[in-house]
């Protein structure tokens, strides 16, 4: 199998037709495809947030490292995501890992991930780039009356398991503070997080990683990876580079034959997203928006939106088994249908923006970062869960320093540094996903 999904998804030419590509600027980033024959220390596979941040550190230490992209940097989720800069990199919940890794090892996951959040905020301060940052925080809204219970148990966790402080809001309150619509009643409101410009951010890294000596190639997919003595051979359409160890960075775009220590160890998942055309301050009356920090809901397929800087509303939910371009257009429509559901005094409001991308899931349902049991020369960073805009760039910076020697697995929290698993019958990975779909819809229906 060559991919799981239509190919479509995969055609790295240029960057998927989103907002984001529209406003980000032009993109000066990368020495160009890579060409001819070259060796480095480390090459990096991947360039997204997880990539860039490997580059940049490991040119940091001093160590010779080249990074090749299948498209342009940022071309994959890294550039098409929500933007939402938050606590993130799993699906597990912090019941089920304390009950898999006790509440010890679940707290310093928790820690890494507010210093995830705020290495986002330190690297575009220290380095000098704009991310467009908006809001403080993130709400959790409960899409039906019962699941304010839900709310409402997860706020005394976070309170009792992890030491962080949330407010419950009522659906009046939320009203007043935030917004409000049929689908809303209620929501916890984390204080750690915000909103940014996602591919102004990986272009950021991107300039920071070349300033700091790393040599970044976009448009150089690896084709072929062989050993040649102690070292591997990467190549790509137009040259080769031999490195003494390999860091994997591709996340969500994972090719299925990129190396037999990695086939069937992730599964993508579509996410799609809808922007609409600025809206005036009398229209986002209509819904009480006040807010720019943003909002996701209680739904196994949830819907996440957010208020952007100039008056734009984004709308994403998870969804789509194929890939294809005719699925594209249902999907589309599907979006525009829920988004109207959703804030029906906006159905009027034109979208401007269709586009989307492939969310990362493993086995186990939490981030990984370590390296292949029998081929410790090749390290990777993954499996974010649909919520890796912070953890990304932190597990890139931890793979670093792994692989630097500046950090053993010990420094990781456990359910990061826990073996990355096969999926069973990898084949049928798209099954199982259509399968966990069809009861996410159930369960999302009682409210």
């Amino acid at each position: 199998m060559s991919a799981l999904y239509h190919a479509a998804l995969y055609h790295p030419l240029d960057h998927a037709p989103s907002l984001w590509a529209e406003t980000a600027g032009a993109d000066p980033i990368g020495a160009g495809p890579l060409e001819g024959e070259t060796a480095c220390e480390v090459a990096v596979i991947g360039g997204g947030y997880s990539g860039l941040s490997a580059a940049l550190h490991l040119a940091r230490f001093g160590i010779a490292v080249r990074l090749l992209e299948s498209g342009p940097i940022g071309w994959g989720a890294s550039g098409r995501n929500g933007g939402f800069c938050s606590l993130g990199g799993h699906k597990l919940g912090y019941q089920a890992m304390r009950a898999r890794f006790g509440a010890e090892q679940t707290r310093r996951f928790f820690s890494v991930q507010q210093e995830a959040v705020a290495l986002v905020a330190a690297l575009a301060r220290d380095e000098g780039f704009d991310i467009d940052a908006v809001g403080q925080g993130e709400y959790i809204v409960a899409h039906g009356p019962r699941r304010m219970a839900a709310l409402a148990a997860a706020r005394d966790l976070y309170r009792d398991l992890l030491g962080l402080p949330t407010r419950l809001l009522g659906r009046a309150e939320l009203a007043e503070t935030a917004c409000h619509g049929p689908g809303i009643h209620g929501a916890l409101l984390l204080p750690i997080g915000f909103g940014l410009h996602p591919l102004k951010y990986a272009r950021g890294l991107a300039g920071a990683a070349e300033a700091a000596g790393a040599l970044l190639h976009p448009r150089s997919p690896v084709v072929a990876w062989r050993r040649e003595g102690g070292r591997h051979r990467l190549i790509t359409p137009s040259g080769s580079v031999l490195a003494r160890m390999v860091a994997v960075a591709t996340n969500g775009y994972t090719p299925e034959r990129l190396h037999r220590g990695l086939h069937g160890r992730t599964l993508p998942a579509l996410s799609n997203i809808v922007v609409t055309r600025p809206l005036s301050a009398e229209e986002r009356a209509r819904h009480g928006f006040t807010t720019h920090t943003p909002l996701y809901d209680t739904r196994r397929l949830l819907y996440y939106f957010r208020m952007l800087p100039d008056g734009r509303f984004l709308f994403g939910s998870r969804g789509g088994l194929r890939g294809a371009p005719s699925a594209a257009s249902a999907m589309h429509a599907w979006m525009t249908a829920r988004l109207h559901a959703q804030f029906p005094a906006w159905r009027e409001i034109e979208i401007t923006h269709y586009w989307r991308g492939l969310v990362c899931l493993t086995r186990d349902l939490v981030a990984h970062v370590g390296q292949l049991a029998d081929e410790p020369t090749i390290y990777y960073a993954l499996g974010y869960h649909g919520t890796g805009v912070a953890m990304a760039g932190w597990c890139g910076r931890a793979m670093a320093r792994l692989i630097a020697g500046a950090a053993g697995a010990a420094d990781l929290p456990a359910p990061l540094a826990a073996p990355l698993a096969r999926y069973p019958w990898p084949g049928l990975r798209r099954c199982y996903l259509a399968a966990a779909y069809g009861g996410f819809k159930l369960a999302d229906g009682w409210r």
